[in-house]
């Protein structure tokens, strides 16, 4: 199918570049508040087209928008393509709210189209042979799991990190949609969230190349931990931080009443993937069931296409967004608010991929 990029940003190069190892993706065109940027990436990877955004929504040939942009423009962004009468792939945080998120649900179903968001590493190899084990019983009956992702924050390697740090930003809505996507395809929908947050610095100043030195001012906040509630009644620990210098905490491990699954970056695609079970005395290491083990962002795209033309839903669709977006915004309110929030949405989880792949 015919696609146009919105965005040409610092993750579309990945996405142009893996798009042209999957027969399904046709990239037609590009375009970005930048004209220079778009076009840049065009002589870059070859794309025939270099247009407005408005041209590239109203495109007659092209029938899907991948939306690349920064996360207060993935909802509008989105609203616009859907009422173009285009299908819509979107980069992650699906919303920086609820209710802008939710008209997206609604106006998607309402013209018949689909929605997808990423992170599709969830579809790679390392996610799904941990899923594969645990459906297989590796591990018994899931008990909890904990999650980290604990970094100095993104001025210290991001060209351009201010937007890390207003609405829309931080580690929750940043990095979060990795691991609270692995922790819904792996243990299912979430019940209920408790949490604290905080913002530790007021300002940032930036370390990395070309705005070393200007300072930006925080509007988020920067350290997030709490505990989930699953519907199957696992629960999980979280913390997610721009605040930490070091540590030596894992990615996601999943205990279970019979072993201990340890599951790879989520920020990745493939492993290693550790299991200890009940008696072992050492980790070992699983080899991967599934494809998809290097960088392939584009899959989520891909598989999308797939569905389409199957006419089955697509994995990573709109529902499962915003269920994952649901679980960030509650970490925050209950820090607000004191209180457990209970969660309003729900979804069904991605289906496992095939072991042989699209």
């Amino acid at each position: 199918m015919k696609v146009g990029v919105v965005g040409c940003g610092n993750i579309s190069p990945v996405y142009l570049r893996v798009a042209r190892q999957f027969p399904e993706i046709e990239i037609l065109a590009v375009a970005d508040a930048i004209p220079e940027r778009a076009q840049e990436r065009a002589s870059q990877f070859g794309v025939p087209l270099v247009l407005s955004v408005e041209e590239l929504i109203q495109h007659p040939e092209i029938e899907i928008v991948l939306n690349l942009t920064p996360p207060q423009a993935h909802a509008p962004l989105n609203k616009a393509a859907l009422q173009a009468g285009k299908h819509v792939y979107c980069e992650k945080p699906f919303g920086i709210h609820r209710a802008e998120a939710r008209e997206v649900l609604t106006l998607a179903e309402q013209r018949g189209l689909y929605i997808g968001c990423a992170p599709d590493t969830v579809l790679g190899a390392g996610i799904q042979t941990c899923l594969k084990l645990i459906r297989d019983g590796a591990i018994g009956e899931p008990v909890g799991a904990s999650a980290f992702m604990l970094s100095a924050g993104h001025e210290h390697w991001h060209p351009n990190p201010e937007f890390f740090y207003q609405p829309g930003g931080g580690p929750m809505l940043d990095m979060g949609p990795y691991y609270i996507t692995t922790l819904i395809t792996l243990l299912g929908t979430v019940r209920r969230v408790a949490g604290m947050s905080r913002i530790t610095r007021p300002t940032r100043v930036i370390r990395s190349e070309p705005k070393r030195g200007q300072v930006v001012s925080v509007q988020t906040p920067t350290h997030i931990t709490g505990a989930m509630e699953f519907t199957n009644g696992a629960i999980a620990t979280v913390t997610m931080s721009f605040d930490v210098w070091a540590h030596r905490l894992p990615c996601i491990e999943v205990y279970g009443t019979e072993g201990t699954l340890g599951v790879p970056d989520p920020n990745g695609f493939g492993g290693p993937v550790l299991l200890r079970t009940a008696g072992e005395s050492e980790w070992r290491e699983v080899a991967l069931t599934h494809p998809y083990a290097e960088q392939y962002r584009s899959l989520g795209l891909a598989e999308m296409i797939r569905a389409l033309q199957e006419g089955r839903p697509n994995r990573l669709n709109g529902q499962l967004a915003y269920h994952a977006l649901d679980v960030m915004l509650a970490f925050n309110d209950s820090s607000v608010s004191g209180q457990h929030i209970l969660l309003e949405s729900t979804c069904t989880p991605p289906e496992p991929m095939p072991q042989a792949g699209l």
